[in-house]
């Protein structure tokens, strides 16, 4: 039987599977995936069950998972406190889903209000997509102004307003200090890409020139605090952004997809003590299941409020005041075992000592991974936050996409695919996200897998 090959790396006859699969998928599902994220090549290994921190493959392959689905699973694979408040929310409910308001939607409000500095009102969406999506419309009409400026390599959805320069190259970029906006796929118009003003993160001078100069047009500012969930924002900058988009009459609007609930309960902002005007939060959130929310100041939430305006679907009905309100449904949003999920999560995460074990879990594993990779004369530092890091192979300080540029991404993905024929899984090039489920044991056996690695892809002997 011959090995798949392929020039990012050779995948072994132990996902032949995994293989066969992906050529039946491509048939029927373009590419073969069902978010282009989830392809790598040669081609993605499909994988049939998990638990705790492993997953294993249609192969029976087991792995270590550092994937974590994109870091959505921070209590690991099928939780047990999880699993029982679904099955019990389910039994006692007697149906998947009401289509209509219950109480979990307002308990789990009442949680992000308490944890998150900035959140005061509640909305629920089916994805972290939906939410940034939703802020940016709150925050249009809030300002009634049109445009929105985002951060150079921030990722805040697959949708065009926010579909540009997330990974340019550094042709394209331009200007390190008034970046342009690149679009980033097929399909995106010169409307959104002119409409789209790019900022340079972590560099508070230029970019308070770009929003000083087009504050008239500008409605919001979004940004990930972390970005990418591993490059933190430096702490002058935040409060300078702060202080800046409230002078100027902008929104602030905080993704806090990737790092809500990653870092501490209540985010980002928590940290940095800073309130912005609208959140959006998602992953960590659902337990495991798809779910999005947007928080923010009564003002602006309220904008909302269906009893301003009325139902645009109630046809024929009276008369709605459209300009009175903003239109937001979803026949999914706060679902009940979606939220069910999230809130056995939220509780296994209030326990005593449960973030300080995962942040020292996290720590441990960086040291080791820096002290394993410097003795073999290797650059390599681990960048993050809370218990989201990245391997980035240069010396040099990262504080922004650009620094990424600037790091050997090669011996990266040579060192990755090593790792997922050894049972280390992420996708190549992807940060770590760390469980509170991952041992000493998985640690020290990831540690050991990566100096083999590092000894294959550098030829030394063992």
């Amino acid at each position: 039987m011959t090995l798949i090959q392929s020039n990012k790396g050779d995948i072994s006859e132990k996902v032949i599977g995994s293989a066969n699969l992906f050529t039946n998928a491509k048939s029927v599902i373009p590419g073969g995936v069902s978010a282009n994220i989830k392809y790598f090549p040669p081609h993605p290994i499909f994988m049939e069950k998990a638990i705790g921190s492993r997953l294993v493959d249609v192969d029976g392959n087991e792995y270590i998972d550092y994937l974590l689905c994109y870091g959505a699973l921070l209590l690991g694979h099928g939780h047990p406190e999880v699993t029982a408040a679904v099955n019990n929310q389910l039994t006692t409910a007697g149906t998947a889903v009401f289509g209509a308001p219950h109480r979990l939607e307002v308990e789990m409000a009442n949680k992000l209000i308490e944890y998150f500095p900035g959140i005061e009102m509640v909305r629920y969406t089916n994805s972290g997509l939906e939410a940034t999506l939703l802020t940016i419309r709150l925050a249009q009409a809030y300002t009634g102004k049109a445009t929105i400026a985002k951060f150079e390599g921030h990722y805040h959805g697959g949708y065009n307003e926010v579909l540009v320069s997330v990974n340019p190259t550094i042709d394209e970029a331009g200007d390190e200090n008034r970046p342009n906006s690149v679009p980033e796929s097929k399909g995106i118009s010169s409307h959104h890409v002119e409409n789209t003003i790019i900022l340079p993160f972590n560099d508070l001078k230029a970019t308070e020139q770009i929003l000083r100069k087009y504050k008239d047009k500008i409605a919001a500012v979004i940004i990930e605090p972390v970005q990418g969930g591993f490059i933190p924002a430096e702490e002058g900058f935040m409060v300078g952004l702060r202080e800046l988009t409230q002078k100027l009459g902008i929104v602030l609007i905080f993704d806090e997809v990737k790092t809500g609930f990653r870092l501490t309960l209540g985010g980002a902002q928590s940290i940095f003590g800073i309130k912005p005007d609208l959140t959006a939060l998602g992953k960590v959130l659902g337990g495991g299941f798809p779910v999005g929310a947007v928080g923010g100041h009564q003002e602006i939430m309220e904008i909302m409020d269906p009893t301003k305006g009325g139902d645009i679907l109630s046809a024929g009905g009276k008369a709605i005041k459209k300009d009175h309100v903003l239109f937001h449904s979803g026949t999914y949003n706060g679902h009940p075992i979606v939220l069910a999920a999230g809130l056995a999560t939220i509780k296994v995460l209030e326990g005593d000592n449960v973030y300080p074990g995962l942040l020292q879990k996290t720590k441990n594993l960086r040291s080791s991974l820096e002290k394993l990779y410097h003795s073999y004369g290797i650059e390599m530092q681990t960048v993050g936050m809370g218990s989201i890091f990245n391997i980035v192979h240069t010396n040099h300080p990262i504080r922004n996409y650009r620094d990424l540029l600037k790091a050997d991404m090669k011996l990266r993905e040579k060192v990755d695919y090593e790792l997922l024929k050894m049972g280390i899984y992420t996708k190549p090039l992807n940060r770590y996200s760390m469980s509170i489920v991952h041992t000493d044991k998985d640690i020290e056996e990831t540690v050991r897998m990566h100096e083999k690695a590092i000894k294959i892809v550098k030829g030394i002997g063992s």
